[in-house]
């Protein structure tokens, strides 16, 4: 049993260090303009998730939607947002193939996120993409 685990510990560390040595010796592919593969975006798309939940407080809209806050939130998209995750004409970002991971258009195919986490994103943005923080 003694050399069976001893034999599980090497063969994790083995498939870690080579894992390391794949990327630190730059076999790993770090160009925005193509297709990331799906193993790549399932686990960065899970990680920030994953950090949302732990680290997001669940705030509600302080803001009730009149007529008047709408308006102001539209302009606000319209200065600060549309640029990278499309206009209220809804034809797709000048810069949505520019960046990785490409932003949601989010006219077109609006966020299904609860309020709280899509706030969080706004306020602290998001590491190693485009998204700014909008403190």
């Amino acid at each position: 049993m003694r050399k069976f685990l001893l034999g599980v510990i090497v063969t994790l560390l083995v498939l870690i260090l080579g894992a390391l040595g794949y990327a630190m010796l730059g076999f790993f592919p770090t160009p925005a303009n193509v297709e990331p593969p799906h193993l790549e975006r399932h686990l960065a798309m899970g990680a920030v998730d994953a950090s949302m939940e732990r680290h997001a407080p669940r705030v509600n809209n302080p803001l009730t939607p009149t007529d008047q806050n709408l308006e102001d939130g539209m302009k606000l998209y319209t200065m600060h947002c549309a640029l990278c995750h499309g206009g209220l004409d809804r034809k797709p970002s000048s810069l949505a193939t520019s960046f990785y991971p490409p932003p949601p258009n989010f006219i077109s195919d609006p966020p299904d996120d609860p309020e709280w986490h899509v706030f969080y994103t706004i306020r602290t943005g998001v590491r190693y993409t485009g998204m700014p923080a909008w403190d």
